[in-house]
């Protein structure tokens, strides 16, 4: 074996501002296979370069900080001990990939990860063979691993093929990890699951599994003797195939009784070794070598400490889950701008509290993101009041229409992109018994770096469908407190979508709720009028704003354009509809969502029912029926052609 480098990253002291710079060691692997060739003594110093690069890379192009630093070792044993890509790796969510990623060959690109036309933030199996699974949104990863090994045990020459899935301890809570652990050993698999557990995900976690699994113990001597135990007897021909399951079960109750303590996993009769200590790389390549080659369906479970070899993240987790831009000497991040613009989730989070106050019935309802969507400000005044879930999008939803069938009226949180996960919920357990439950839909639209599997681009189109749900979007602060105080009145579903981000400085949210002006359903608003313009632009939500820039752009050229916030995809304005295709000759729809089906394809569907004496030129501008990759708001908006210059000129376009 080759010795370990006398250069280590104590050696080469660099200054952490060069961020072009390479650790030493680090700067020799370009594959796995490159990392398998090191001596295992070598792996600690590999970490800590990989950390160290992380530190100056993330302090400058911010991404998922904490989740990568604290899983770097169980990310190179796994690249040591497994031969990826043909053995597979499946993340959960991926914002613990970031080690993996400059282990399989994007370490000189890292710097462009989650920028316009760089690598995506994520795994993702389009830009690399290492990336076995498309990995955004949690609990999948048992799941699609169980597939894989499946596959490989049906495919000829492939049933040695190992596949791993490593999952988090919020994300195994999630619905569908249960349902993948349930279905785990119903059918032959070798399937290696790895828990990475560091009892945190984005906010604390919650719920009975959480406590469940800071408590469990099994040690891997004990795995080790019932192994030798078992084969013993069954090369004598005391135990055959078909009678494993009662031996594992009986092995079960007998380790339950002495540790007084059951195992949820061998009760599904998965083998659980562990826990031990994932940040200690030698000894988690020692037990996967030990584990790596045994039959049938296994769980590893490992304690990390999330935000790992950084102080500060290691001390504040949540913080620093995506801290953004920070001097990566001292830790320090930039304060916030002198801009006084609220973000759409304080309006949201603190209009909540002011109708909890006045309003008893008032609950409120998130899915593991008390303060991405400022829940938490709720949760503060209304502990009994307000309920975080945990990662189970579903749940939250029927367990809002359970709330809202006793009589309260439940306020449901959850950023757009997740909210697709429940949506049988929405239609089977909310909105065909016509509940009132009030969806708040965060993140809607373009996200900007988190990429493709977190752009908000369907709501719309997947609750116009719906019967029975109104639909609106604000364009500002004081509209969303509008319909945050309509919702909380409305006698059935109501989803209210807005965007990740600030809002408009004006005009400006209020603060008292004898100062919001509630919204009449189903009515717009007219936001400019010129005399003698033939193009009106009709907009919903924030996207408005950008219409408002381009009716500036094209009076600058001497074009006349008129502007209409509907704020309703459903009900539509008839009354205002009326107005505008009686006034005008060509009309420009905008909205930051899908194209296809959704605020634009509702105006054109009510322009055929409706006006049959008139020929009038329709534009609906919205994001194509593509799959959006990552990059800022404004340069995405630019490329869908929904930013202020694409909408004024398609106006120039239409005349």
């Amino acid at each position: 074996m080759e010795e370990i480098p006398s250069t280590t990253v104590a050696d080469t002291k660099e200054e952490v501002g060069t961020h072009s710079s390479v650790p030493p060691l680090l700067s020799r692997i370009y594959s796995p296979e490159d990392l398998r060739r090191l001596p295992v003594g070598a792996l600690p110093v590999v970490c800590r370069e990989l950390r160290d690069y992380l530190i100056k890379s993330l302090s400058r192009n911010p991404g998922h900080f904490a989740s990568s630093m604290g899983a770097v070792e169980i990310i190179v044993a796994l690249h040591y001990v497994f031969n990826t890509p043909v053995d597979r790796i499946v993340f959960d969510v991926g914002h613990q990939a970031y080690a993996h990623k400059l282990l399989t060959g994007r370490l000189k690109d890292f710097n462009t990860q989650r920028t316009l036309g760089g690598i995506s933030g994520f795994p993702s199996p389009m830009e690399s063979p290492y990336d076995t699974f498309v990995a955004g949104h949690a609990s999948n990863s048992i799941s699609a691993a169980l597939g894989m090994a499946i596959a490989d045990k049906l495919t000829p020459g492939s049933e040695k093929r190992k596949t791993v899935a490593l999952i988090g301890d919020a994300s195994i809570s999630g619905g569908l990890a249960f349902e993948g652990l349930n279905n785990a050993a119903n059918n032959p698999n070798d399937l290696l699951i790895i828990l990475n557990d560091n009892e945190m995900s984005i906010d604390d976690n919650v719920g009975a599994l959480h406590r469940y699994l800071s408590r469990l113990h099994t040690s891997v001597g004990y795995n080790r003797l019932r192994k030798k135990i078992y084969d013993a007897f069954r090369n004598r021909g005391y135990i055959g195939d078909h009678g494993k399951g009662r031996i594992m079960r009986f092995n079960n109750s007998v380790k339950a009784l002495i540790n007084n303590q059951q195992n949820i996993f061998e009760g599904l009769n998965i083998r659980y070794f562990g826990p031990i200590d994932g940040n200690d790389v030698e000894a988690v390549v020692k037990v996967l070598n030990e584990i790596k080659d045994m039959e049938g369906p296994r769980i590893l479970h490992v304690h990390t400490v999330k935000g790992k070899g950084f102080a500060k993240a290691e001390e504040d987790p949540t913080t620093w889950h995506a801290p953004g831009k920070f001097d990566p000497h001292s830790g320090e991040r930039p304060g916030k701008s002198p801009d006084c613009a609220m973000l759409w989730q304080e309006v949201f989070g603190q209009t909540l509290v002011m109708l909890a106050r006045d309003n008893d019935d008032i609950v409120g309802i998130t899915a593991a993101m008390p303060s991405g969507t400022s829940l938490g400000l709720m949760m503060k005044a209304f502990p009994k009041r307000t309920f975080d879930v945990g990662i189970s999008e579903g749940h939250a939803v029927t367990f809002a229409g359970g709330l809202a069938a006793a009589g309260k009226h439940p306020f449901v949180a959850i950023y757009s992109s997740f909210l697709q996960r429940a949506y049988d919920n929405i239609i089977h357990d909310v909105s065909i018994q016509g509940l009132p439950v009030t969806f708040c839909i965060d993140r809607a639209g373009l996200v900007g770096e988190d990429g493709v599997t977190h752009h908000g681009l369907f709501d719309l189109v997947y609750l116009r469908c719906i019967p029975g749900m109104a639909v609106a979007a604000p364009m500002d602060s004081p509209s969303l407190q509008g319909l945050m105080l309509t919702a909380s009145s409305h006698d059935g579903p109501l989803a209210i979508r807005y965007p990740r981000g600030k809002t408009p400085k004006m005009p400006a949210p209020v603060y008292e709720i004898d100062e919001i002006k509630a919204l009449e359903i189903g009515k717009g608003r007219i936001i400019s009028q010129q005399a003698d313009s033939q193009t009106a632009i009709l907009t919903i939500g924030e996207i408005g704003n950008e219409a408002m820039k381009a009716i500036e752009i094209l009076k600058n050229g001497g074009i006349k354009a008129d502007h209409y916030d509907m704020i309703w995809l459903k009900p539509l304005d008839d009354t205002l509809l009326k107005e505008i295709t009686e006034r005008y000759n060509c009309i420009v729809t905008v909205e930051d969502g899908a194209r296809q089906g959704g605020f634009g394809s509702a105006v054109a569907q009510w322009i055929a029912d409706n006006v049959a004496d008139k020929q009038i030129k329709l534009k609906i501008l919205g994001i194509p029926d593509a799959w959006i990759a990552q990059g800022s708001v404004a340069e995405l908006r630019e490329l869908a052609g929904i930013d202020a210059q694409s909408i004024a000129l398609e106006v120039k376009n239409m005349r």
